[in-house]
């Protein structure tokens, strides 16, 4: 999730063996089970952001300023992704009149045209050929992922639950009827200003996420996932914060105590997901094997996970919980080389497929060069296979590296 370079971070489709890991059957019952639970939380069979009686479903839509009209919602979201409303407005009706918005538009329709050639389509076509087994299963986990709902939904179409984690906040929305023009004119920028290097370069520069975002009435995770919700195609139906107990269960948590967020939204064959965004430290201090986060990311069953510009944590002692979970847990790890150490890999005995070239990472990870994956490329020892597209913090084809591992049995 760090930047790219020194100023920044300151901060034949592919065989599956016999051992490869595709059981996802468990994980889907207690994804079912799961999902009546949280229904049941939210009012019985009522699935969208409003109840039968109009009341507010979820108390963690107000405490989020979030409107209680699935309509109205999913508007915002257009609004923030740039796209025109598809219901008439509503108290979104004078920011879509301005100025302001219809030049956020055209960026917004600019960066989705380079994000979806550059990124989104390569990845997905190389998912299909390549991972047909990983990208079909019902949860994925992505640690150090930030708001970042553009590469998981594009690498696990399939996925009923999401979780995502990072360090950035979910604030509550601004009132949209009640901005000035400025205050319009400046958090559209910033909303732009913040996905746009996710959207061209593939990875967020954190630091001048937060700094950009925190300058304007719209603060956040929130605006952001929204955003990205709406992009790719879903329907955004709810918006509630969660919390989860010392055992690791998960509560609506109304207007206190909420750590994260839980958002359901619907694609357009009628497929409902709920995204979870909590505001997790994934540091040694910060999470445990037995801890609540990763108990509750473990009640998902052994689900893959995803691991992206992650700034080479898990090579420092520090993010060992992590690194450990990972590999004890996972069916399966799609990554880049900023996640799990290759080393790790060999001494957890994974099965590895690599793609691309890897050559080392950039100067400014310099401890973390990984001359043992370079050797792997050329060693014969594993199946490797080129890429056309740059994943992560190397964003040169003939440069990058892409990782799947697969647990043996």
């Amino acid at each position: 999730m760090l930047g790219g370079s020194l100023l920044m971070v300151l901060l034949a489709a592919c065989a599956l063996p016999d051992a490869a890991f595709q059981n996802y059957t468990a994980a889907a019952n207690r994804i079912n089970q799961w999902t009546s639970v949280l229904d049941a939380l939210g009012g019985g069979n009522v699935r969208r952001a409003q109840s039968t009686d109009n009341r507010p479903l979820y108390n963690g839509a107000a405490s989020m300023n979030v409107p209680t009209q699935s309509e109205s919602i999913n508007d915002i979201a257009r609004l923030f992704a740039g796209m025109d409303s598809t219901f008439g407005g509503g108290s979104t009706g004078n920011v879509r009149n301005s100025s302001a918005w219809a030049a956020h538009k055209l960026r917004m329709d600019h960066l989705w045209a380079t994000h979806q050639s550059v990124h989104r389509a390569p990845l997905q076509n190389w998912a299909s050929a390549e991972i047909s087994d990983i990208k079909n299963a019902n949860a994925m986990f992505y640690p150090f992922s930030g708001p970042d709902f553009l590469f998981a939904s594009a690498l696990f179409p399939s996925a009923e639950t999401y979780v995502m984690c990072g360090l950035e906040p979910a604030e509550p929305l601004p009132r949209m009827s009640g901005l000035s023009q400025s205050e319009v004119e400046r958090g559209l920028a910033g909303l732009h200003n913040a996905v746009s290097t996710i959207m061209q370069s593939g990875y967020f520069i954190t630091t001048e996420m937060r700094s950009t975002l925190q300058a304007t009435r719209f603060r956040g995770v929130l605006p952001l996932m929204l955003a990205f919700m709406a992009r790719t195609g879903y329907t955004v139906e709810s918006v509630d914060t969660v919390r989860l107990d010392g055992t690791g269960n998960i509560t609506l948590s109304g207007s206190s105590g909420n750590t994260g967020l839980m958002i359901r939204c619907r694609n357009g064959f009628g497929s409902v997901k709920r995204v979870f965004y909590f505001r997790q430290d994934l540091s040694n201090g910060g999470v445990s094997a037995g801890g609540p986060f990763l108990t509750f990311v473990s009640r998902l069953g052994r689900v893959p996970a995803f691991l992206k510009s992650a700034s080479y944590l898990m090579h420092d002692g520090g993010f060992s919980n992590i690194r450990d979970y990972l590999l004890r847990h996972s069916s399966a790890i799609v990554q880049d080389p900023s996640g799990v150490p290759y080393g790790d890999f060999v001494r957890s005995g994974w099965d590895l497929w690599l793609y691309g070239n890897h050559r080392g990472t950039l100067d400014i990870f310099s401890g973390c060069q990984q001359p043992d994956l370079t050797a792997a490329y050329s060693s014969g020892r594993y199946p490797v296979k080129p890429l056309n597209f740059g994943i992560g913090y190397l964003m040169n084809p003939q440069t990058t590296c892409l990782m799947v591992g697969r647990p043996r049995r």
